[in-house]
């Protein structure tokens, strides 16, 4: 929970506050209505034994972010929804100290009481149970147990209010923030799938409401009376929906009286916005330096863990919040949290942006790399751990290799098990001495339930009927298409139960199968995939150009040239985010896809990204960098030893050098001052590590001796250093 160890009043508190006693003139509280139910199945099988919002998320349960977060922005009382696993929910909130006793013992502190209904299959029949209790007395925030947030929702709220006062109508502002998706998966960077938003302008009413799960299809449908009467209309594909909701109390009034509104975006928003009848309306409010994301799916949850290390959503980061009955974790350098009691080998190695939690013990020559560790973690030698989530009392023996996937309680790894990137490992799976478990394996000691096709199933369906006849997972280590080491099975020393294959079933894909598993997976996205990717949108743009020479329409320079120069804009700032994905964890084995295919889709050359490359790696430098001149070049110099490969690859002629010398010129000159004085200094860097060679400098130079004089400022800087070069030329 938060640094308050102590809570207000509990459950009988917040009855008292609907008693008629109150002062009718003072305004209601500021309430809150907390979904801890997903009602979808997209964690399994981790949650058939877990509710979704207790499990771990950097060491912390996701629920703790939320309710941390509502104290933080001012909400005075939340009820909790309970559906799956309650008696877990309801006991780990007594425990944490939001309810019961302890909550009570201290006034002040938001009220958080539990509600209970077993019956309901989706969040409408969360809240029209909510409406049928009657706590709900004015606007109150909608959002569920699995969302992180460090916005304040003053701004937000004041819109709102204002906006009910001139048209009650106006029942619902969505929280959104932009969030442009990946121009090859169609994905933000949370996993999910492209929003397409029709958004005015200038009321910041939301007029339509689209998602792009079906990909295949180009183009969105939208009524042409909503085209024609709103002039000021904006589409968006760049938006993100973070799933928080400011509502007027005649939300639950509409689920209660509209039994087919079951899904918040689906039935309810898309229902309302196509209601001509009612009027209703739902506003946005957009945030920009705040922080706010759900987690949706093990993409998101990946993607969330490396913000919350990094500190993105401070103060909702793991230094702060702290739960009772752990040791604190405290930050180090390079973004490593450890707890003051971890274990650790003087020979072992633990990267940047990595979390060792309480109790957890690392043996010799180990190597922890950008990933977190629960507590009372056992850790043998020689082990490797990379962009991974283990969680507590795992035991891990010596020679095994965890690559991009997510460990449970309690799970045993005996010596030199490997588990491939995009496994998830249930709780109290045992692998075997030597086996390999296969890229995208989900392992469960409990088998996988059939009819899983409804994502409105509740997760705690009944696993004890309709069982799926899956075999164990070691008998199944051979199949055709899975990468496996089998060795265990020749060793005489592995004769005791549990060190042939793994102790666990492995649950099948969903109808797409493992083609599709890459989508919402931890692991990075294969650079096959990529490729293939890159490869159809390359073949979508031959399509285009091969047209556009048939329409003599399209031969309107002037206008292009426009529109080139808007797009190069756009595309700078696209390989800046991209580049910024990389630099925050991302992996850098698919980073020059990733900027092949922005190039591709923004119909720009090879050699114009050579110039927003080389922008993004110095304003990485820049952000690196001290105040001094000296630790600015100095950090310029790692920034280009780091990266050199990547702009090595997009300057392999003079002309992508001399792209590379105008956009530092006009980054001196504009964007980032800093680096001006230090002009001629940087070039000979540049020079000394082959990233612009002595034939593009003496182009570069020659180009600019007509030059205005404003435009000579960076040569006659660097007169010394072009001079020497032009000497060293004659000798030769």
């Amino acid at each position: 929970m938060s640094q308050k160890k102590s809570r207000g009043g509990g459950g009988g508190r917040a009855a008292a506050a609907g008693d008629g006693a109150e002062d009718l003139s003072r305004p209601p509280p500021l309430q809150a209505v907390l979904l801890a139910d997903s009602f979808t199945l997209k964690f399994r099988p981790i949650t058939l034994k877990r509710p979704k919002v207790l499990l771990p998320l950097v060491n912390m349960p996701m629920i703790e972010y939320t309710l941390s977060w509502l104290e933080s922005a001012g909400v005075q009382e939340t009820f909790v929804f309970c559906c799956a696993h309650a008696g877990d929910v309801k006991e780990y909130l007594e425990k944490a100290g939001w309810t019961g006793k302890a909550a009570a013992a201290t006034a002040g502190s938001m009220v958080v009481t539990a509600v209970e209904w077993r019956d309901a299959i989706s969040a409408g029949d969360a809240l029209r149970f909510i409406d049928g209790r009657g706590v709900i007395h004015g606007d109150f925030v909608l959002i569920s147990g699995d969302t992180v947030s460090n916005m304040s929702l003053t701004d937000a709220l004041q819109e709102h209010k204002d906006r009910r006062k001139k048209d009650p109508l106006a029942v619902m502002t969505m929280i959104i923030k932009h969030s442009k998706p990946s121009i090859l998966t169609h994905q933000t960077r949370l996993g999910n799938d492209e929003i397409i938003m029709a958004i005015d302008s200038e009321t910041k009413e939301l007029l339509s409401y689209e998602d792009r799960a079906d990909n295949t299809q180009l183009y969105v449908t939208i009524d042409k009376d909503i085209l024609a009467n709103n002039p000021s209309l904006q589409l968006h594909n760049d938006m993100e929906d973070c799933y928080i909701d400011i509502c007027s109390p005649e939300v639950l009034s509409l689920f209660t009286d509209n039994f087919d509104y079951q899904h918040l975006r689906r039935h309810f928003v898309k229902g309302l916005l196509v209601d001509d009848i009612m009027g209703y309306k739902i506003y946005t409010h957009k945030i920009h330096s705040s922080y706010a994301a759900r987690i949706d799916n093990f993409r998101s949850y990946d993607t969330v863990s490396k913000d919350i290390i990094q500190r993105w959503t401070y103060p909702m980061v793991p230094d702060v919040l702290s739960t009772g009955n752990s040791h604190g974790n405290r930050l180090h350098r390079q973004g490593i949290y450890k707890a003051p009691d971890v274990t650790l080998s003087h020979s072992s190695q633990i990267g940047a942006n990595s979390v060792i939690g309480s109790a957890t013990i690392i043996g010799d020559h180990c190597r922890v790399l950008n990933s977190v560790i629960g507590e009372g973690c056992k850790i043998g030698k020689h082990v490797l751990i990379e962009g991974s989530y283990i969680w507590n009392n795992v035991i891990i023996e010596d020679g095994c290799k965890v690559s991009n996937s997510l460990i449970c309680d309690d799970v045993h790894l005996r010596t030199g098990a490997i588990v491939e990137p995009g496994s998830i490992l249930s709780f109290e799976v045992e692998v075997g001495k030597n086996v390999a478990v296969p890229a995208y394996s989900k392992v469960s000691l409990q088998s996988q339930p059939k009819n899983e096709d409804s994502d409105e199933e509740l997760e705690y369906a009944d696993t004890n009927s309709g069982i799926t006849d899956s075999p164990p997972f070691s008998s199944m280590r051979n199949n055709a298409d899975q990468a496996t080491v089998s060795s265990a099975e020749d060793d005489p020393e592995a004769s005791e139960a549990g060190t042939h294959g793994v102790i666990g079933y492995i649950w099948a894909s969903g109808d797409a199968g493992l083609q599709e598993e890459w989508r919402q997976s931890i692991a990075p996205i294969p650079k096959e995939k990529l490729e293939e990717l890159q490869h159809a949108l390359s073949g979508d743009d031959d399509v285009d150009d091969s047209e556009e020479e048939r329409d003599p329409k399209n031969n309107l320079d002037d206008d292009r040239s426009s529109i080139v120069d808007d797009d190069y804009i756009k595309f700078e700032k696209e390989v800046e985010e991209t580049f910024q994905r990389t630099l925050n964890g991302g992996t850098r084995e698919n980073l020059i896809l990733e900027i092949n295919g922005l190039r591709l889709a923004f119909s720009l050359e090879h050699e114009d990204c050579a110039g927003a490359v080389f922008c993004a790696v110095m304003k990485s430098a820049l952000v690196a960098a001290q105040t001094t001149n000296g630790s600015l070049v100095k950090a310029t110099e790692q920034a280009l030893d780091e990266w050199d490969f990547l702009l090595l690859n997009y300057a392999k002629t003079v002309d992508e050098e001399m792209e590379i010398l105008l956009k530092f010129e006009e980054m001196c000159q504009e964007t980032t001052k800093e680096f001006s004085p230090l002009f001629s200094k940087i070039l000979h860097v540049l020079y000394e590590k082959d990233i612009v060679s002595e034939d593009a400098i003496l182009r570069w130079a020659e180009e600019k001796e007509h030059a205005d004089e404003s435009d000579k400022v960076f040569v006659k800087q660097s007169e010394a250093f072009i001079q020497w070069l032009k000497e060293a030329e004659e000798e030769e």
